[in-house]
């Protein structure tokens, strides 16, 4: 019996992944991590917190209009209701089986209209409640921004993790994405959430300025860079058709980086 396999008696540790800027592989290291996480024996769940839903295609799932989302989850505002959301994922791998996905469609950016009502930014939490008790993980596909669908996620989260690439820009939003976790845990009724670690993508050490901007990144997260994943066509093949990389010929190389990610990821983030 692997660990994802015992009866879990406490929830998932929820782990928000994110940056303040677009095009950081937030998508992508949340469908990959949780993809390595899986084939470790963990059971994992994937929230799609960003209305453009590319962690849920890229996961397999097909919408269909009688589907619900985490949106519908959401706007009932009620105690646990996202156990009627969790939905199975399109792949077919054998370690597929292990992961569930709280999907996304458009409609979860109408969510944002509600961000002055009255506890808005713990609906997410409480639609969670008693939820997940049947995961080791779940992993928040985070949108560009700081704003209410963000604040919810972190509100629901343990931990967040930052997502890079190796540019100027994008590390400057990981950075402000880091300090906004840092000092945003007591208004958001979370005191204990934290910074857990940053994830660098798409490097090509053949380009001098990514050579720069990992060390740049190295300066200022220290030891909390967990680790560096190449740029390779293969995964953003993989990516465009939906596919785990297990399906994916001369996958090999990314895989093995997102195997060790996923070894950091559990001795940072173990499970209670």
């Amino acid at each position: 019996m692997t660990k994802g396999d015992q009866v879990a008696q406490r929830r998932a540790r929820r782990v928000a992944i994110g940056n303040n800027k677009g095009g950081a592989r937030k998508t992508t290291n949340t469908v990959r991590l949780a993809e390595a996480l899986a084939k470790a024996g963990y059971r994992v769940g994937v929230g799609d917190m960003d209305p453009q839903g590319n962690a849920s295609r890229r996961l397999g799932w097909r919408d269909e209009p009688h589907k619900l989302t985490i949106s519908e989850a959401i706007e009932a505002n009620a105690e646990g209701v996202a156990a009627q959301v969790w939905q199975p994922i399109g792949w077919t791998a054998p370690y597929a089986e292990r992961i569930v996905l709280l999907p996304a469609r458009y409609t979860l950016q109408d969510r944002e209209t509600e961000a002055g009502l009255k506890g808005a930014y713990r609906r997410l939490a409480k639609a969670l409640k008693g939820a997940d008790e049947h995961l080791d993980y779940i992993l928040f596909d985070g949108q560009p921004s700081l704003g209410h669908i963000t604040q919810m996620t972190l509100a629901a989260a343990d931990v967040a993790v930052g997502t890079t690439e190796p540019g100027y820009d994008s590390l400057e939003g990981a950075v402000r994405y880091r300090d906004f976790v840092q000092t945003s845990g007591e208004d958001l009724a979370n005191p204990g959430l934290g910074f857990a670690g940053l994830i660098v993508s798409a490097y090509d050490q053949r380009i001098g300025a990514h050579v720069g901007q990992l060390a740049n990144a190295r300066t200022l997260f220290g030891e909390q860079v967990w680790g560096v994943v190449p740029s390779r066509a293969v995964l953003t093949n993989a990516d465009e058709s939906a596919l785990p990389l297990s399906e994916v010929a001369e996958s090999a190389e990314v895989r093995a980086a997102y195997e060790l990610l996923a070894e950091r990821f559990v001795k940072e983030v173990p499970v209670a």
